[in-house]
């Protein structure tokens, strides 16, 4: 007998699962500067900075030069670019665990990339060699919707070909898991690998 499937498709956060950032030296430069650690980080991120990039409004660059202005508030301007600048061009790696489960996973469902991302997204994963890992990718820059809106879990939905409560959603953002579990789907909130390989055990078995 033929245990049925518990989803037809895997759709997968990008950063805070797959990829992951060293800002060491960020937090050195804040230190450095008298600033808190964390203080960039919540700057570039506040909604009225970020939120244009995440959905495609305008350039990193131009991300760039706006976070700087709200970080000039607190400290002098050279030093805002230079901390803005440490926290964009961050190095990073991928967790290889994490892809190797998710390629498990494509021997049986669909995996989408569902991400919010900035129009730097496709030379983001061609530089880290994973141009052609995901069967298909959701990037809010290129949709024009962010997570945790509903539409753009519709249109991951739709790009794997399955109606949303067939779908796993990971990610690493408490709002954005729960916005998919109001959607019907399966979710997840991806704290480390064990979180994934529990989610994932009903299909790889």
């Amino acid at each position: 007998m033929t245990i049925p499937r518990p989803y037809d498709a895997v759709l997968c956060d990008f950063d805070g699962v797959i990829r992951f950032y060293d800002q060491s030296e960020l937090t050195e430069l804040e230190r450095a500067v008298g600033l808190a650690e964390g203080t960039t980080a919540k700057v570039v991120f506040a909604p009225e900075v970020d939120m244009p990039a995440l959905l495609g409004q305008i350039t990193v660059e131009q991300w760039m030069e706006v976070a700087e202005a709200a970080l000039a508030v607190q400290v002098p301007r050279e030093q805002a670019r230079a901390l803005v600048t440490a926290f964009v061009k961050a190095p990073t790696r991928v967790d290889e665990d994490v892809l190797g489960l998710l390629r498990r996973a494509q021997e049986h469902v669909p995996v989408v990339l569902v991400t919010n991302a900035t129009l730097s997204l496709e030379d983001d994963l061609a530089w880290l060699g994973l141009t052609h890992f995901a069967d298909e990718v959701v990037s809010s820059a290129l949709v024009g919707v962010a997570k945790p809106d509903p539409r753009i879990y519709e249109i991951a939905a739709e790009h794997a070909g399955v109606p949303l409560e067939r779908c796993l959603f990971v990610d690493d953002r408490e709002e954005n898991v729960e916005a998919a579990r109001a959607l019907g789907m399966t979710a997840v909130l991806f704290t480390g690998l064990p979180d994934l390989e529990t989610a994932l055990a009903p299909l790889l078995g």
